[in-house]
This record gives structure tokens, C-alpha cells and sequence, in this order.
């Protein structure tokens, strides 16, 4: 007997990832393409058959629980294409990829913001004082990685401004900023500007990581990636900005990153993390034998291969991928045999991620 994942993994085992590499303008195009649009709006442009996938519906929303939403919405998703002869096409691993940093550009994935509350933050924090208005020219405001670029290699200036205005460095919370980032992309000239994320390497870094000053305190490139692992990168910014004070006092190198070195660094300690998803790989193996995965995976008889196994890398991309993939006809077996669609929450697909990926 298949299990439901059966014809998923083995897909799924064929992307011997190197790393997340992705880019949001492919993605918006595909989202285009694939006919999401149809049906799915971002930001109130495309259907309104679905949901619309701008709108901050949940304020921890993962990769992980983006692809156990369309696991469980599956059946009802093919069933409605059927329906409007939409025809499936094809999503491959690179795609699916592209189509999540499409969603993160759209900030699917960050926490809901109020631009009241950042206009007043943005005021009152003193940052009206040295940033003039308008801002249709910040490239931090479309693009994450930008942002914490900027933050970065003008630490020392923003340190020395406000060390000249005699006033406090002042301290914000990953809410502040997500306030005040709501408020200006949301200012005539701004708002219409296409959002931007991209990643385009998976190498570790280790030159950019030393050079930075980043080992004085964080040792090694994995240790980082652990201290930030599920973290956005509006929070990501929000604490660099904070530590800013803190790493002068210790003595830390203030050196700029050349244009293209913060990609790659984030996407070396980042990234991976991100769209993997912060899962339990003991609860993980509990979800893989309760959605009786186990009756093939550990059954040699089946022709299945066994899982989890070393050198085959899972993330939140590469089930939606697979489901996309081999999804409709998994579900035309299953219903031969009698068995109902398994459905998870987000909480159980990063931990199958993570036991899948735990050898």
C-alpha cells in the first residue's frame, strides 16, 4: 500500500538542494502563469476566490505552515481548477522557491503592522530628524535584505548623529520597525513600487562572516544561523539595529559590507533556516508514523526508499513542489484504496521537515 506521502518524498528526493536560491520577480510571474491569480489575489490585485495571500492572516505564518494550508486545501484546490479548466502545469522545486520568495516580498511571512502606530514611532524615536520624507527613493523599503544592508554600514553615522545631538541612541522592537515599515511603504510614491526579494547564493561566507567582525561574537556561521532560526528579517533588523550601541562598546569593527555581501551572508546563516522551518525531528518522526508514512518508508518490500536518509534536504519549497507535482494523482490512488486525505498543521509539517532532514 502507498502512503499518502509516498509519491511526495520520492520527488522530493530527487532535489539534492545546495540551497535556497530564489528570486520574487520570477515568482510573481509564475504566480501569473500557473493561473494562481485566478482565483488568489496579492495585495487586492487577481481573484477573489481564495484567499487574498497580502493580507497578514496569522501572525506566526511559516513556509511550513504555507505548505500544510495547501496540503490540506489540496483536494478542494484541484477539484475547483477542474472545475474553470485551469490547467495544473508544472511547479518544480526552483519555482516553488521562487513562488515563496514572491510571497515573502509580498510580507506573507512577517508580522501585521500598523501605520498609526509607525508614524508615530517613526516621529517620536526621532528618526523624522534625520531622514527626510519623501522616501520613494529607499531601496530598504522594497527590498528586506536592502534594509538591513543600510542598517549595517550606517551604524557608525547613525551612532555619531545621535551621539552629537546629545540624545539617546534609541532602541526599537521588532514590532516598532514593522510599524514604521507599514507607514512608509505605504506614503504616495512608495506604495506602488514593486516589493523585492531575492537570494542568490548558497555559499557559507566565511570570509564576509570574519571580515564583518560577526565571529567576534558569534564564533561560527552555523551559531548564527541557530541564534536567528524563524526569525524575519524585519526582526533580524531590529535586533542588528539594537545591537549596534553594544558592539562599539565591544570594540567590533564597524566595516561596511560591499553592494551583494549582505545577501550572501544572510543567505549563508539565514535562509536555509528560515524556509526549512524550526522543527522537532523526534516529534517529526511521531507525524511521520501516525500519517502511516512508516507502512512504506520502513518497508523495503514497497519499492519506497527508506526515510530519513542522509545527503536528501526538505523544506517548505520541496513539499509544495512534490504536492503540486504528483499531488492529483496521489489522491485519485488513495481514494481507490478507501483512504482519507491526511491534513496537517504547521506545527507537524516543520517537524516532518526536520526529521526528514535529520540524517
Amino acid at each position: 500500500m502507498n502512503s499518502p506521502l509516498f509519491l511526495l518524498l520520492v520527488s522530493a528526493l530527487t532535489a539534492q538542494a545546495s540551497g535556497f536560491i530564489a528570486d520574487s520577480a520570477r515568482g510573481e510571474r509564475l504566480f501569473e502563469t500557473l493561473a494562481c491569480i485566478q482565483c488568489h489575489s496579492i495585495n487586492g490585485k487577481g481573484g477573489t476566490i481564495g484567499p487574498d495571500l497580502g493580507v497578514l492572516i496569522d501572525r506566526g505564518f511559516t513556509p511550513a505552515s504555507l505548505a500544510a494550508t495547501m496540503w490540506n486545501h489540496a483536494p478542494g484546490m484541484w477539484a475547483a481548477m477542474r472545475g474553470r479548466q485551469i490547467a495544473v502545469g508544472d511547479l518544480d522545486q526552483q519555482a516553488a522557491q521562487d513562488l515563496m520568495a514572491f510571497f515573502y516580498a509580498a510580507r506573507f511571512f512577517e508580522k501585521p503592522g500598523d501605520a498609526g502606530r509607525g508614524k508615530r514611532a517613526f516621529q517620536s524615536d526621532g528618526c523624522s530628524g534625520c531622514h527626510s520624507l519623501p522616501v520613494s527613493q529607499w531601496q530598504g523599503l522594497t527590498d528586506p535584505i536592502d534594509l538591513i544592508d543600510a542598517m549595517w554600514n550606517h551604524r557608525s553615522q547613525m551612532l555619531a548623529a545621535t551621539a552629537s545631538k546629545g540624545v539617546k541612541f534609541p532602541l526599537l522592537s521588532a514590532q516598532d520597525l514593522t510599524d514604521m515599515l507599514v507607514y512608509l511603504r505605504n506614503l504616495p510614491g512608495t506604495r506602488e513600487q514593486p516589493a523585492i526579494f531575492r537570494i542568490e547564493t548558497a555559499d557559507s561566507n566565511e570570509t564576509v562572516f570574519q571580515s564583518a567582525g560577526c565571529a567576534k561574537c558569534h564564533q561560527t556561521v552555523a551559531a548564527l544561523a541557530l541564534s536567528v532560526q524563524g526569525k524575519t528579517l524585519t526582526e533580524i533588523a531590529a535586533e542588528m539595529w539594537n545591537h549596534a550601541p553594544r558592539m562599539a562598546a565591544a570594540g567590533a569593527p564597524a566595516v561596511p559590507l560591499a553592494p551583494g555581501q549582505m545577501r550572501d551572508l544572510l543567505s549563508a546563516f539565514w535562509t536555509a533556516k528560515f524556509f526549512e522551518g524550526a522543527g522537532r525531528p523526534a516529534s517529526g518522526s511521531r507525524v511521520f508514523a501516525s500519517k502511516k508514512c512508516t507502512f512504506c518508508h520502513n518497508d523495503a518490500s514497497s519499492g519506497a526508499p527508506r526515510l530519513p536518509a542522509q545527503g536528501r534536504d526538505f523544506s517548505g519549497a520541496t513539499m509544495v513542489s512534490a504536492l503540486w507535482r504528483h499531488g492529483p494523482s496521489m489522491l485519485d490512488q488513495m481514494k481507490t484504496k478507501g483512504l482519507a486525505w491526511p491534513r496537517f498543521d504547521g506545527a507537524q509539517m516543520a517537524d516532518l521537515i526536520a526529521y526528514l532532514n535529520s540524517k
